[in-house]
């Protein structure tokens, strides 16, 4: 089964499950920021797609948002504990072995922007995979790290599920006086 497939079946199990909404938004956002998920689990997309039926399907906002937002920033503050804990192995474990310019660039960028760097990263999917553990590794303060941390992935998560919603209700629009007007 293809990621597209997969994605597709967790949007339709949340549509037909409303209650597990918020604790896979926690997962999928934990595995997204989990440095060593974050490469095969794009979690973003469906979370785009579980904010684009949230209106229609009585999914309410707020626990939804919440949960990922604290998936997102656990996934990010485990991987900076991994980054502290086995600095020098790091380089040895997937995927960082199969793509040691992943450390490289997260180190550059983190020495560039500083703290800063969590809070863009979180944007970034190959910056999201690293920067988190980079910080761990080159002993990035802990307070400074967790707010951007905590920050970051609340409007990250907001802009994830908002884009979804803004994204459906103009296709409702699209649909309604555009497409049904002209082939309907």
């Amino acid at each position: 089964m293809s990621l597209e497939e997969s994605g597709r079946h967790v949007i339709e199990f949340v549509r037909d499950h409303r209650a597990w909404a918020a604790p896979i938004v926690f997962a999928l956002a934990f595995a997204e920021s989990l440095a060593f998920l974050s490469l095969v689990v794009p979690a973003w997309a469906v979370m785009v797609g579980i904010g684009a039926m949230m209106r229609s399907g009585g999914i309410a906002f707020l626990p939804v948002f919440v949960a990922g937002a604290l998936g997102a920033a656990f996934g990010d503050w485990l991987s900076y504990w991994i980054g502290s804990k086995f600095k020098h192995s790091i380089g040895r474990m997937w995927p960082f072995s199969r793509y040691p310019d992943l450390l490289v660039h997260g180190e550059a960028f983190i020495k560039k922007w500083g703290t800063l760097a969590i809070f863009i990263g979180r944007f970034s999917g190959p910056l999201r995979a690293s920067v988190p553990i980079v910080a761990g590794m080159l002993r990035m303060p802990q307070q400074p790290f967790q707010i951007a941390n905590f920050v970051s992935a609340f409007i990250w998560v907001a802009v994830l599920l908002q884009l979804g919603d803004v994204g459906g209700l103009v296709w409702a629009w699209l649909w309604q006086h555009v497409v049904q007007r002209f082939w309907g």
